[in-house]
């Protein structure tokens, strides 16, 4: 299978945000043995799975009826790559009631990381149900066709719960940051920081906001450009470039600062 053929795997992403003591993003560090972007600070995130479609999740959340089946197995997915990577769970008691302190423990986030636990099994035992509504898309993403792995990825931005601690999960990430967007991007242009070219991207539209709130509110007043990097030889060899419309301004960065 050629690098044009590959198959373009659906994923989700979230941009978890909060204004205590500043406006932060959560960001985890990837383990150094992950194949793809070992090492690298991301927002967290990963490929949808099979059980993100389960239609029992209609009886535990919030917001069903508002997406369609794409949608929703894109939020919940989102939802459970936070909930396995930093702990955070997007979710409220049956009653209302928000989550409280560490969401559930470190061995079931990595049961639910190896496809033992179901997600869903889960929430129902917590008496939850996650928000899908929660979540805006801030921006959709597919890798550009030279590469063997290529993902069709949605970004979602979402205010943080006040009364959650995030914990990495150790085992794909090693890693969790609060972070101001700009300072993110400073790290890394400085080298101390190895942070892909999709997140740097979307961290230089995040530093644009001057809140949660504002990054949120941005997000739901754009309109949605599926940006799909585009490959050109120039003087300089190679170079990613990113279509004007898609909104991040004019962009052309060669190819290896891709990874």
């Amino acid at each position: 299978m050629t690098p044009e053929t590959a198959e373009i795997k659906p994923a989700a992403t979230i941009l978890l945000l909060r204004n205590a003591p500043a406006f932060e993003v959560l960001m985890v560090k990837r383990h150094h043995q992950i194949d793809f972007a070992s090492g690298a600070l991301v927002f967290p995130g990963g490929k949808i799975q099979p059980d993100d479609a389960d239609p029992s999740w209609a009886d535990h959340t919030i917001g069903w009826e508002a997406f369609g089946a794409v949608q929703r197995g894109l939020r919940i997915a989102a939802i459970r790559e936070v909930f396995e990577e930093a702990g955070i769970l997007l979710a409220r008691r049956r009653d209302g009631r928000p989550m409280g302190g560490q969401a559930h423990a470190v061995a079931v986030r990595a049961a639910v990381d190896r496809g033992e636990l179901g997600f869903v099994d889960v929430v129902r035992d917590l008496d939850a149900r996650v928000d899908l509504g929660a979540l805006t898309v801030f921006s959709r993403w597919i890798t550009p066709a030279v590469w063997a792995k290529r993902f069709d990825t949605w970004f979602y931005a979402v205010a943080a719960p006040a009364d959650q601690l995030a914990a990495c999960d150790g085992r794909e990430t090693v890693d969790a940051e609060w972070i101001a967007p700009a300072e993110a991007l400073r790290l890394a242009a400085a080298g101390d920081r190895k942070i892909v070219f999709p997140t740097r991207m979307n961290l230089r539209r995040l530093a644009e906001a001057g809140s949660a709130e504002d990054a949120v509110a941005r997000a739901g007043a754009r309109t949605l450009v599926t940006v799909q990097p585009v490959v050109e030889e120039r003087e300089g060899g190679r170079m990613l470039i990113l279509p004007p419309e898609a909104g991040y301004g004019v962009v052309a960065e060669p190819l290896e600062k891709m990874m």
